[in-house]
């Protein structure tokens, strides 16, 4: 399976949830966006995961679509890379109602917890998409076959 799933081209995001000293991200290549009116977003998530549980204390969360300047930040993100002081401290951010917004990724979707399920071995979060900002820029990462690739 997970060999199968390498060779299909996903995204690079960040997710993002809560306020305070009470957020969290994670890095989600696992993700699916469904247009329509309203549109939807499904992002794969571990059960285990502080995003699991924050999202649904919350009922939001903020989708950021990533660059390829924004490796070092997926990766700590995703737990692979250390960040003395946490997953927030290098990065630059404010709040929103929607939860921590990561200003350098300025593609991002905003969106409200529909429900989430655990299925497999991991879990879905699905959400209302009740906003997207997007830039000019089309540049997205994606990983591919266990590294970033940059379309541009």
């Amino acid at each position: 399976m997970r060999r199968f799933r390498g060779r299909l081209a996903a995204p690079v995001t960040i997710v993002t949830a809560g306020e305070g000293d009470r957020r969290t991200g994670l890095t989600v290549s696992s993700l699916l966006v469904i247009e329509g009116e309203p549109g939807l977003v499904h992002a794969v998530v571990s059960p285990s995961s502080d995003l699991w549980d924050l999202v649904a204390a919350t009922g939001r969360f903020v989708v950021h679509v990533c660059r390829d300047p924004n490796r070092e930040v997926a990766d700590v993100f995703a737990g692979i890379r250390p960040s003395p002081g946490g997953m927030f401290a290098r990065v630059d951010i404010t709040d929103s109602d929607w939860g921590p917004v990561l200003t350098d990724l300025e593609d991002r979707a905003f969106c409200t917890l529909l429900d989430r399920e655990e299925v497999g071995h991991t879990g879905v979060v699905r959400g209302l998409i009740d906003r997207v900002e997007v830039t000019g820029t089309t540049d997205p990462l994606v990983y591919f076959r266990g590294r970033y690739h940059d379309l541009g």
